[in-house]
């Protein structure tokens, strides 16, 4: 979430993954994916940089708390082929 003010100087937060476009005119204008609208006194510049630093900080947070991946060991073996005395048919026949 980043935190935003209203025109009466109250603060609110926002999900920034929720904002479909924000206009500059000379408010700035944060319109949301279900279309709700709210103006607010940072520029438009200011929104911009607290969303990139907002998922700045989710990837490194989900960098470093993300588990080292497990060692993978191998699985695979040799498999011989199979003596014809053995009863087993090979070659489609």
């Amino acid at each position: 979430m980043i935190t935003v003010t209203r025109l009466d100087g109250r603060h609110f937060a926002v999900n920034p993954d929720l904002i479909a476009r924000i206009f500059e005119s000379p408010d700035t204008i944060l319109i949301m994916a279900d279309g709700a609208r709210f103006i607010v006194t940072e520029p438009m510049a200011v929104i911009i940089e607290k969303i990139a630093a907002f998922r700045a900080q989710v990837i490194a947070t989900a960098y470093n708390e993300a588990p080292a991946p497990a060692r993978r060991t191998s699985h695979l073996s040799v498999i011989h082929p199979s003596d014809p005395g053995d009863g087993t048919i090979t070659g489609g026949q």
